[in-house]
This record gives structure tokens, sequence and C-alpha cells, in this order.
């Protein structure tokens, strides 16, 4: 796995109107990594390697030899694969259609290959190809599929980008040589020998020319004439955006994409990794993800053996047990008119109807929505058996809904609000609500003097973080942010910034109001407190930062959080 690659260039509107139809309504997926690595789980010559397994045998882990790789192929010996059980588990958890590692970057072919003897089926004792059993589940219990194939990387056939630079006549490889010899020809084969594919999805182009790049895609054009491709195949020829690694947006995205999530750590089984995703975190970041406009892609690693992690399983289990009851929030659903997150949740559109997802309930019951300018029909709490009708009145620019009782599901409750039609206006002003903690990221921000850019990092190796924040900072260096407040008040007022040394920052509203402190920062993003700050009237104000002393170079502003106290 690696971060978005290219941009995306529609060839033919009409092709891609046809082939993207269960892309655009599924919104959820499985991904599957499951490779050589797996029968490793992270572990090479009794030595733990921390970061995705996937990655284990290249230099920045485990550095593993090409041929000492190759040599474990032997010991790999799946027998509690179970195809079936694997389909019925998307199925389960509400995912629409599965792809899967057909080869990593490692090189090893998970499918019976004639281009290449690396291979399941020919190097190993399970002399069974898995991918066609995987196929065929799918088309039985009514799942898309489709593959993964890294078309770039192979770290153990010469040539390739990563792979060994002498071949086995001890002549410096081409990759040229891999690309025809092996990389094409396997592409084929996954192309026609497993029916109808919903998907190819290659990984990693890196700087592969674009002659090559367009010749897969002619390849997967040619054979599966209906397969999505997207847009880490390189070259902008993908049909849709694949997002950076384990990022939800915080802003709607226009257009096709999706982002690809892990139930851990790291994308491939690793026996140390127990941090898997709850049911609660799994919904919350598909939510997010269909509300920003785009799909959720979720990937579990299979074990060596073949199994699921039996705690990812039950967790995934629970996620589809959630959306048999709210189907209508994930498939086919619209983004949030609001562009962005609430405080309290997320917005999902169908036609004339918003689903307001609530994530943490208010303890007051009230939910604020701002801006929002249409004639509400009808609004009810949604139940599993029932259905319950919700009060709502308009304040000024704020309509707000007076819940009944206590929770009504978990680990999300939604509200249905049916409209008069699907004609209605809403102004984005970020809204400051009385009852919750509000997050001002800086990627909602306007900005002067100081550079507003998103930056990446990786926490074990292959675990990516994504931030918009703002650094680089001018002495007269602002980010400010319109906000509309509900309540007036005193506020506790909260930085999350990282930096080196004391850092001292000022926040002033519109009004004049003004709080300045210092603080020690670390190298890691952390939320400090600043003091309190008033709002004397409500509606629209303006609230800035700005950095007065300390290192400007370092100091990286991430948001910051207003919270209504009660004397």
């Amino acid at each position: 796995m690696d971060n978005m690659w290219g941009k995306q260039i529609v060839l033919d509107q009409g092709l891609l109107e046809e082939r993207s139809q269960l892309f655009k309504n599924s919104k959820f997926a499985m991904f599957i990594h499951w490779g050589l690595y797996s029968n490793l789980g992270g572990v090479w010559k009794d030595k733990t390697y921390y970061g995705i397994g996937e990655w284990i045998m290249n230099p920045r882990l485990g550095n593993i030899p090409a041929d000492e790789y190759m040599e474990k192929a032997i010991e790999f010996n799946p027998t509690k694969f179970d195809a079936k059980a694997v389909a019925k588990l998307a199925k389960d958890a509400g995912m629409k259609y599965i792809i899967i590692t057909s080869k990593h970057h490692e090189g090893f072919a998970m499918f019976d290959s004639k281009a290449s003897a690396f291979n399941i089926v020919d190097a190993t004792p399970f002399k069974r190809d898995p991918m066609k059993e995987l196929s065929q589940a799918c088309k039985e219990i009514g799942l898309g599929f489709g593959f993964y194939y890294s078309h770039n990387q192979d770290w153990t056939s010469p040539g390739a980008t990563g792979g060994p630079m002498l071949d086995e006549n001890n002549k410096k490889a081409s990759f040229e040589n891999y690309f025809y010899n092996k990389c094409l020809p396997q592409v084929k084969e996954i192309c026609s020998n497993y029916g109808n594919l919903d998907f190819v999805w290659f990984d990693t182009p890196g700087n592969m020319e674009g002659k090559f790049i367009m010749e897969l895609v002619k390849t997967v054009r040619e054979l599966q004439p209906k397969a999505m491709l997207c847009s880490r195949v390189g070259f902008g020829l993908g049909d849709y955006i694949s997002q950076g690694d384990m990022e939800v947006p915080l802003s709607n995205i226009d257009g096709l994409w999706e982002t690809c999530d892990t139930n851990n750590d790291s994308w491939s089984y690793a026996w140390y990794d127990e941090n898997f995703k709850s049911s609660k975190e799994i919904l919350q970041r598909l939510v997010s993800t269909v509300a920003r406009g785009g799909s959720y892609l979720f990937n579990i690693g299979l074990k060596g053996t073949g199994e699921i992690p039996e705690l990812g399983q039950l967790f995934l289990e629970k996620t589809g047990k959630w959306i048999k009851k709210y189907p209508f929030v994930i498939y086919g659903a619209g983004r949030s008119p609001w562009g962005k997150a609430l405080p309290w949740g997320d917005v999902t559109t169908q036609k004339d109807k918003l689903y307001l997802n609530i994530y943490d309930w208010p303890k007051d019951g009230k939910i604020y929505l701002p801006g929002f300018d249409g004639k509400i029909v009808s609004v009810k709490l949604l139940k599993e058996n029932k259905s319950v009708d919700v009060p709502h009145v308009k304040e000024k620019d704020w309509t707000v809904f007076s819940l009944p009782g206590t929770q009504s599901d978990y680990p999300i409750s939604v509200v249905e609000v049916a409209l008069a039609s699907d004609q209605f206006t809403v102004d984005k002003t970020i809204g400051i609500i009385p009852n919750h903690e509000n997050l001002l990221h800086v990627e909602h921000s306007e900005e002067s003097n100081v550079e507003k850019k998103e930056i990446k990092w990786m926490e074990k190796f292959g675990e990516w973080k994504h931030v918009n924040q703002a650094s680089n900072w001018e002495p007269d260096g602002k980010v400010s942010w319109e906000i509309n407040v509900k309540k007036p008040g005193f506020y506790h007022l909260g930085l999350s910034f990282k930096g080196n040394g004391r850092l001292v920052w000022r926040v002033q509203t519109k009004e004049g109001k003004l709080v300045q402190n210092q603080h020690e920062a670390t190298n890691k993003y952390a939320l400090y407190d600043l003091g309190l700050i008033e709002f004397k009237k409500p509606g629209m104000n303006t609230i800035s930062v700005s950095l007065i002393e300390g290192d400007t170079k370092s100091a990286s502003l991430k948001a910051i959080e207003l919270t209504s106290i009660e004397f």
C-alpha cells in the first residue's frame, strides 16, 4: 500500500457511467491482503518487524534476500482457507464487493500462473487456486469481485522496480523484460481465467513509463471492459481517484473516489497486531466517507492458515447488523450539504431526505443544525421496530431538534428529516453549538502569511497519518474561521499543535476578546488548554489564531477546540 498516485482522466463518459454503477451505489467493500507474507506474520528469523506486514521483505523492514524469501513458499499451506466463509463475512458486514491481492510487491502470485512458477499452485504444498474459489464464492452469494495487482514493484523478479538487478544468467535485467514476461502475461491471466471482474486495482506505479501503463489499461479494457480501474494504475488513466491510505477526508470531494482503510495497523496479518477497529469506529469512518461523497474500501488480512482473524470478524459482523437496519444511510447515499462533519456526527442524503447520523448523543437531547433553509415535512428518530416523532423549531438560522429519552441505537443513532423537496439551501458557515465540543480544523480556515498544506507521515512503518495544518509562520501570520455562535458566553479554548520548544499563541475574536498563553510543544500533535474566551453575542463572528513567539518553522497548528462552560 502507498499514497495516492496520479490523477483521473475520464476517456469515455458513457462507458464510465455504465461500469461505475456498482462502485457508486455500494459505498462499502472488502479489501483483502493475503500472500506469502501472511505466513510470516511479521516475523523473520525469530525477529518481529513492526509495520505493515506485506512489506517485511523490503530493505526498510526485514531486508530479506529474494532467494531466501522465495524458499519460504514451501512452508505456505493455508488449509483453513474457506472462500465461502470470507464471502459470507463480506456480505454479513454489508459490503457489496471484494478486491483481493492477486500479487503484491513480493512478487508471489496467489493464483495459478503460467507466467511464473512463483505462485501458490506450483510453489506451495497447497496446490489449489484460492482466487478461483473466492471469485466463484462471490458470484454465488451475489458480491462483486476484483483483483489487486502490483504492476510496478516486484521484489523477486529481476528488472522490476525493487527486484534483483541481475537475471538468472547474471546479466543486467530490464524492466521491459519483467513487464513482457511476467507482469503483462499475469494481468492477462487474471483478466481471462476468473469470469467477469468488477475491478482491477493496480498499485504504486512510481516512475513506471506511460507506455507500459497504457498497454496494461488497453489489455484490461479489452478483456474486462466492465472493470473499474482506480487512479493508482498511474498516468491519469483510472476511472476513479484512490485517496491516501487510511485517510478519511475532512471536506467533501467531487467526482468518483474511494478511501482504503484497514481493520488494524497492518494491511496483512501480523501476529502482534491486535489494534482492531471496533464496529463504532468502522461505522463512523464509513458514514463520514459516504458523507464526504466517497466509497469506503475496508481491508482485512487473512492469516497464513487462510483464516479470518476472530476479533476483526466479530467487529465486522456487528457493523453489518447496524447497516442492515439503516441501509439508506449508506447505499447510494449522497454527501452532506454542509461539506464537512458537524460536532455531533454527520449527514448523508437520499433525494428529499436528510439522515442525521448521531455519533455522540447529546446530554440535553438537543441537536443543532446550522444554516439550513428548507421546508421540513417530518422528523423521526429511527428505531428497529418503530420510529418516534422529533419536535423541531426554527431559531433564526438554526434548526433545533429535541430528541426523546436516551440514545436510540448503538453505535450511531439516526434521525430522518423528510423535506418537501430536494431543493433547499445550506449556509456552510461553521456552527458553534453549546452542548458539544466544537473542533475547528485548519483545513476549513482562511490563512494569511502562513503556509497551509497537508502533511503525511508514518507512525509505524506504513501506518500513514494525514493532517491539514498551518506552519512556516510569518510575523503577521494568521489563520481565521468564520463562525456562527448559537449561544453567547464563555467557552473553553484548546489548541492542537506540535513544534519545537515553547510557543506562544494568541487567539482573538472579531469582538476583540483575546486569549494568549505559552506551552512547551512536542513533536506529536496534542491538545493544549489555552484558557477561556467569551462570545458576547450570538450570531456571526470570526476567531483567529496567531503565533506570537517561538520556532516559526516547526510550529504546526492542526485545529482549535471550543467547549461551552456553565457557571
